[in-house]
């Protein structure tokens, strides 16, 4: 990861060379390129908020989960809906956060997000202790912590070019998906533990804390983050006009528009699958909850490792070469989660995790890294915004798509069609 960044992007088809200097000075924040990251006050203040973050939203994840089907007795559907919900708002919220992000004061909206997600997911617990949790508050928990998540996923992506040199964006996101797995590790692990001892309901308020702390690392950042990166005369133009200028460079690119169709794809298949993946693991297999949660960690061991590999992998084959390769993967190891009714459960789906956290790591990093080099910065947050909607706005259909026909079929007939679709989808990169 520490070979320089234009090593990687020489084997990065279609990609533009970095940013011109005059771009680099309008860069707020950057450190000298040679300064090792972690050392960058702003750069470290970010991975902590990343371990903070995925610390609380896996054990969210989990909490809901189990809540919905084990204490609330929501069959496929309802499992599948709660799961849908939770990436809805992204599908259709992240264009427009995009055009807020652009023109906001980005320290103050990112605290204000992680403020209001602690409100909304400490509404569980409280209303599981004056007996009056239903579903109904479920899904509009989701909802609007899935909006959250959403708005803050597309604010930090513009961030980050304005806190490093563009030429460290690469190592940069790798550092930052290393950070985020630390979370992911802890989190199932964490969450499962904590439902055995007291409850789905009361592992929220250790999501709550979590996200209490990524707020206040968020507030650490720089005050410059607070200057709106799009200004004068710009910022007066339509909202059209300014979700279309943020379109044109996805359209532009054509690395971009494969990589979006590709994943579209992919996570209309995967989709179907993680909406019945908890319902299938503790119903049809039988796991315990700390197995369930021994499942959720091997995917962030198995990213940590990616994070490790991603660019010696990518500087031997080459990075494109490595990402059609990667994707493929991802896709056969989604056949693993059916094929664990055919034996032990457990060994099955952790090969799964495992399998699918190392692929699919090469593909998320390059992707973002891509996204990032060729925007301007004045465009960051409208172009996320854009690539979240295209990315994530098939998960929600694939997850209730997947829940209806697996109420009809079954789960195993539907998580195996779900990975057939993400198999295609993935091959797609392969075409000329």
């Amino acid at each position: 990861m520490a070979r320089p960044l234009h090593r990687h992007l020489s084997r990065m088809e279609q990609l533009p060379g970095p940013p011109s200097p005059s771009a680099r000075t309008r860069t707020a924040g950057t450190d000298r390129p040679g300064r090792a990251l972690l050392r960058h006050r702003p750069f470290a203040l970010l991975c902590g908020e990343q371990i903070a973050s995925s610390l609380g939203r896996q054990v969210t994840t989990l909490a809901l989960a189990l809540l919905a089907v084990t204490r609330l007795e929501a069959g496929p559907f309802g499992a599948s809906a709660l799961m849908a919900l939770s990436y809805l708002p992204g599908a259709l919220l992240s264009p427009f956060a995009g055009v807020l992000v652009d023109r906001a004061r980005l320290r103050s909206l990112t605290v204000l997000l992680t403020v209001l997600q602690v409100l909304v997911v400490g509404s569980v617990p409280l209303a599981a202790a004056l007996g009056r949790l239903g579903l109904p508050q479920l899904y509009g928990v989701a909802t609007v912590s899935g909006a959250l998540t959403s708005m803050l996923a597309v604010a930090l992506q513009a961030a980050l070019p304005r806190v490093v040199h563009p030429e460290q964006l690469l190592s940069a996101n790798s550092a930052l998906t290393g950070a985020r797995t630390t979370g992911q590790i802890g989190g199932p692990a964490l969450g499962g533990v904590l439902v055995g001892l007291t409850g789905p309901s009361t592992a929220l308020l250790a999501a709550c804390v979590a996200y209490g702390i990524e707020s206040l690392l968020l507030l650490a950042l720089p005050a410059t983050l607070n200057t709106p990166a799009q200004q004068g005369s710009r910022r007066s133009e339509s909202r059209t006009a300014a979700l279309r200028a943020g379109l044109e460079v996805v359209r532009g690119e054509r690395l971009l528009r494969r990589q979006v169709l590709a994943g579209a794809g992919f996570n209309l298949g995967s989709g179907a699958a993680d909406a019945l993946f908890v319902l299938y693991a503790t119903r049809d297999l039988g796991l315990p909850a700390w197995q369930l949660g021994t499942v959720y960690a091997a995917f962030s061991v198995a990213t940590v490792l990616g994070v490790l590999l991603a660019g010696r992998f990518a500087a031997t084959i080459g990075l494109a070469r490595a990402t059609r390769i990667c994707a493929v993967v991802a896709a056969l190891a989604i056949f693993l989660i059916p094929g664990a009714s055919l034996g032990p459960g457990f060994p099955a789906l952790l090969a799964y995790q495992f399998l699918f956290g190392l692929a699919a790591t090469v593909w998320a990093i390059s992707m973002t890294t891509t996204q990032q080099l060729v925007t301007p910065p004045e465009l960051q947050g409208r172009v996320a915004g854009v690539l979240q909607a295209a990315l994530i706005g098939t998960v929600p259909v694939g997850a209730l798509g997947g829940g209806a026909l697996a109420a009809w079929l079954g789960n195993v007939p539907v998580l195996t069609g779900g990975a057939t679709v993400a198999l295609v989808a993935a091959a797609c990169l392969w075409l000329p």
